[in-house]
């Protein structure tokens, strides 16, 4: 009865030994890194913390939402509700890459850096077009390659 009492919990770990180590150090560097930020402005951070997760959940979320359900009502049968997936992710990475390079594809930021980087910042918005032509090309590519491969293993329809 001792022991039951003594004994530790068994914590799952796939990975072993080196997967305990990896994590013990993704959250030394993750405490590092939070020590080396907050040190000089905590509040500032803090507040752009709270402001990001407030913007997430209360404006960019409700939007992604209803823009994921247009897309699946318009693509209209429920057949053909399996290929939003290939509106959703280039979607999904395209916005990723607005929402992070925005300053500079917005031109914002534009005279900064160029004083900073000595660089035009005027070849964003075209660099990101380009980028969001290719992943959304890309995925219609992939997704007529699918149903070719569906329509070759398909039986003959008999009449």
């Amino acid at each position: 009865m001792l022991t039951r009492l003594t004994a530790l919990p068994r914590i799952p770990l796939g990975g072993g030994p080196l997967q305990l180590l990896l994590l013990v150090c993704s959250f030394a560097l993750a405490a590092y890194a939070g020590v080396r930020l907050l040190a000089d402005d905590w509040s500032g951070v803090a507040l752009w913390f709270v402001g990001a997760a407030l913007l997430h959940d209360l404006v960019l979320l409700p939007l992604y939402a209803i823009a994921d359900r247009a897309v699946v009502r318009g693509l209209g049968a429920v057949r053909r509700r399996e290929w939003a997936p290939y509106a959703r992710i280039p979607a999904a990475l395209s916005l990723l890459l607005l929402l992070l390079w925005f300053p500079l594809i917005s031109g914002l930021t534009e005279r900064r850096y160029r004083l900073a980087t000595g660089l035009p910042a005027d070849v964003f918005l075209t660099r990101w077009l380009l980028i969001t032509a290719v992943l959304f090309g890309g995925s219609a590519l992939l997704l007529v390659l699918r149903l070719r491969r569906a329509a070759k293993h398909r039986p003959p329809a008999v009449h």
